[in-house]
């Protein structure tokens, strides 16, 4: 099958840092099934500046066509395009690749992302952007919400498209997953991983864990990180990490908590899940549709470290957590997304 993937949500680059690798999980796993699979990257300068992305001129990188404007695609934006999009499947994912593919006139998937809701429900976007993503979307072939809750929410605003929306979860690397046993009688070691912004909410990570007898650690930074540090001496902030090291941590720890909101997904809690964490989330945001509460890991609140750490069951949770992430593969992500579109 020959699969074209329009979406500013991909690096050109193997080391950019601002760029979550979401996309690309899907487009290697397709690539490994025998796919031949190519990218265009329609990149608005401003909106990269904004969020501080790098600079790359317009052309092709391997497999990925980079292509720059100015303004958000306006007059005919097929003239900069090399790409020849001779498709089976068109996945266009994030606002800007959903417009942009509903500019080309071709028949699409809409991938929606959190940014989408924001574009949606924020006035700010109302003068252009919504009216051309509401287009996108009415023209799309089907629509493919990263996670449950965000598909909830989405329909919320658009009953109509009912019939032609699904979920379309990502997956973690098969190898990374590993079985562990809770360990009662050592000191319990807390950790969270993100970019530290205020949306994340390590500052309720931190004060939870202040008068308790456990070890945090911090993995990331970010403009919050001196406003984090100023709350309690106990936590150890271990700054930026690399894929690798990120998983080296995890599976030290016991507990990986996260109460950030406005996730699309949240890949890390996968990570977290897979490295054999009780893992802790926001309720009805992100990855909440994989995890249940008290069941497979637990849901934000005030004293749920504590809860944990006093609990009997901490077995039982890593046991169903492991159950649940075997069914959360890349491998069985990607073949999922493929085969929602023959329903």
């Amino acid at each position: 099958m020959n699969i074209l993937v329009i979406t500013d949500l991909y690096p050109v680059r193997e080391n950019e840092k601002n760029t979550p690798k979401t996309i690309k999980n899907f487009v290697e796993c397709w690539q490994k099934e025998g796919h031949e699979v190519q990218v265009i990257k329609p990149n608005f300068l401003l909106n990269s500046f904004v969020r501080k992305k790098p600079f790359y001129n317009s052309g092709i990188y391997g497999n990925v066509e980079n292509i720059n404007y100015f303004f958000p695609f306006w007059g005919n934006i097929k003239d900069k395009i090399r790409t020849d999009w001779n498709a089976d499947f068109i996945a266009a994912h994030m606002p800007s690749g959903e417009i942009f593919a509903n500019r080309l006139g071709l028949d699409f998937i809409a991938g929606v992302h959190v940014s989408d809701l924001e574009v949606l429900t924020n006035p700010l976007y109302s003068i252009y952007f919504k009216t051309e993503l509401e287009k996108a979307h009415k023209n799309a072939k089907k629509i493919a919400c990263r996670s449950e809750v965000l598909k909830n929410k989405f329909l919320k605003l658009y009953p109509q498209y009912k019939e032609k929306t699904f979920v379309c979860y990502s997956g973690i690397n098969e190898n990374y997953i590993t079985k562990r046993l809770w360990q009662p009688d050592k000191k319990v070691k807390v950790l969270t991983c993100a970019n530290l912004i205020r949306r994340k909410n390590i500052d309720k990570v931190i004060r939870e864990c202040e008068n308790l007898d456990v070890e945090l650690r911090i993995i990331g930074d970010g403009k919050d990180l001196k406003r984090l540090k100023s709350i309690s001496q106990k936590p150890v902030f271990l700054g930026r990490m690399g894929p690798e090291q990120v998983l080296a941590e995890m599976r030290k720890a016991d507990i990986f908590a996260l109460p950030s909101i406005n996730e699309t997904f949240g890949m890390v809690y996968l990570e977290a899940m897979a490295s054999g964490c009780i893992t802790v989330c926001t309720e009805n945001d992100g990855i909440a549709g994989i995890i249940k509460n008290n069941e497979n890991g637990f849901f934000w609140k005030d004293g749920i470290i504590e809860e944990i750490i006093n609990s009997h069951n901490q077995q039982e949770i890593l046991n169903n957590s492991y159950k649940t992430i075997l069914n959360y593969t890349a491998e069985k992500a990607a073949k999922n997304y493929l085969n929602s579109l023959k329903k």
